[in-house]
């Protein structure tokens, strides 16, 4: 089967058909740092890694392009607040985003281009647009440039935007605009903003607008026609629709699919700094949660599918989480961990299927009620096969509890060589309690652990335990 993706500019799901057989390239809008990330961020991170890695799986060589954009109104708003670089704003948030982002055992992309080192393609694109007679510097000393919407006639077909119905731009000024719905591609020098903040150009001294960054970042390291353009619902419009208008108004092809993830909502809202509505990754795992378990519950739901964020619903897909990682456990103890191999002919369905995780996932959850079956009735042959299979399908989903990443390889706990020798001496002690009978300090002893979330099981094979609760 085929994958197929729904390809918002068509409003459909179509087989997805790389321009460069063997090869794709992506590029993902990536985040504004002007704080700190949050888990509305982290979802989008984890829905293109599925893709990036279920695209890895079937054979295909992947180009992902992730861009930060570290200059902008809101991170430039923050370093007049905080009587700060914006620069050195945009770097501390960026630092902290890569450190969410290897916690939640994201791929690092192939090139992560910054906005900042990229000026130079934004003028040679802005000066293409006016050749073309689709931009237009302000009049006046501004510095201004703007991107003429009217010009472009296929504007609004992305997002399904009507013009005559569109509001003004609201990204800048209105200093010389032809009409109110035209869009910033240049914008200069403004009193209230740092002043360390603007490049020299053609037209004045200025700073890039938002839009034309991507279109012009996408053009550096894909070429002028690629295969996914990927980010947020809320991104479709204006910036999305602004990018492939400047950008087909340049006589690029550029994007053949737009891949929209819908978003992560808390109470009636998107979950957004500007609201104050955020919940972040250190304060999940304060309360509990692992990085693992938290992929796991940003990964479950098919990716355009709304997440209405609650406690309980996340709880409840850290247990889901703990019962697969326990039969992996329990089967590697019996079998050893085995070699992952293809995925079952069902997971691949779903996952050709518009990236069904969702469905996936139950395939999986299957296969684990196969495996425990299979370790009740001390089958070695269903236990390994089902390990193998479950494992393969873990890693297409970045889940699987033997990646260095959560076994405490590289990047992993470092603390793990330690927990393991504190646990293994408190079960010595316990051992030594059962022997003598003394069945108050064995039960004192698994008590104890119990609380530090440690749970031991007793098999024939000896004590062996787990962090969570025991299913």
């Amino acid at each position: 089967m085929t994958l197929r993706l729904y390809d918002t500019a068509t409003r459909s799901v179509r087989d997805f058909v790389p321009s460069t057989p063997g090869q794709v390239g992506i590029y993902l809008c990536g985040v504004t740092v002007q704080s700190t990330p949050h888990i509305g961020h982290l979802r989008s991170a984890v829905n293109y890694d599925v893709l990036r890695r279920w695209l890895l799986h079937t054979g295909l060589e992947v180009t992902f392009v992730r861009n930060v954009t570290d200059v902008d109104d809101k991170i430039l708003q923050k370093a007049g607040e905080q009587g700060r670089p914006f620069w050195a704003i945009a770097y501390e948030n960026r630092l902290h985003l890569d450190r969410d982002y290897t916690a939640l055992n994201v791929l690092a992309p192939t090139y992560e281009p910054l906005a900042t080192g990229h000026i130079t393609e934004m003028h040679e694109l802005i000066q293409e647009l006016i050749d073309r007679g689709h931009a237009y510097p302000a009049a006046g000393d501004c510095a201004d440039v703007y991107f003429d919407v009217l010009s472009y006639r296929e504007y609004g077909a992305l997002s399904g935007q009507r013009p005559e119905e569109m509001r003004d731009a609201g990204d800048a000024p209105v200093r010389d605009k032809r009409d109110h719905r035209d869009f910033a591609l240049w914008k200069g020098v403004k009193a209230d903003e740092p002043r360390d903040a603007y490049w020299p150009s053609p037209w004045g001294k200025g700073r890039p607008g938002w839009h034309i960054e991507c279109s012009a970042m996408a053009r550096r390291y894909l070429g002028d026609e690629f295969d996914i353009h990927g980010g947020g619902l809320d991104l479709t419009f204006p910036h999305h629709e602004n990018e492939l208008a400047q950008s087909k108004a340049a006589g690029l092809g550029f994007a053949r699919f737009w891949v929209h993830h819908a978003l992560l909502n808390l109470g009636d809202s998107k979950m957004s700094k500007s609201l104050g509505n955020v919940i972040d990754l250190a304060s999940l795992v304060e309360s509990g949660i692992r990085p693992v378990e938290l992929r796991y519950y940003l990964g479950s739901p098919h990716y355009r599918s709304r997440i209405d964020y609650s406690d309980e619903a996340l709880r409840e897909a850290a247990v889901a989480y703990r019962r697969i990682e326990g039969f992996v456990q329990r089967a590697a103890e019996v079998v050893g961990p085995g070699r992952p191999k293809q995925v079952p002919p069902a997971f691949a369905d779903a996952m050709n299927d518009d990236l069904n995780t969702s469905a996936a996932l139950a395939i999986v959850h299957d296969t684990v009620r196969e495996g425990n079956t299979a370790l009740a009735a001390g089958d070695e042959a269903g236990i390994r096969g089902a390990l193998t299979a479950v494992r393969a399908m873990l890693g297409v989903l970045g889940l699987d509890p033997f990646d260095e990443k959560w076994d405490g390889g590289e990047g992993g706990n470092d603390l793990k060589p330690v927990v393991d020798s504190l646990v293994a001496l408190a079960l010595e002690q316990r051992a030594q309690a059962r022997a003598r009978k003394d069945w108050a300090a064995a039960d004192s002893v698994r008590d104890q652990l119990k609380n530090a979330g440690i749970q031991v099981e007793d098999t024939p094979a000896g004590p062996r335990w787990t962090v969570g609760e025991q299913h």
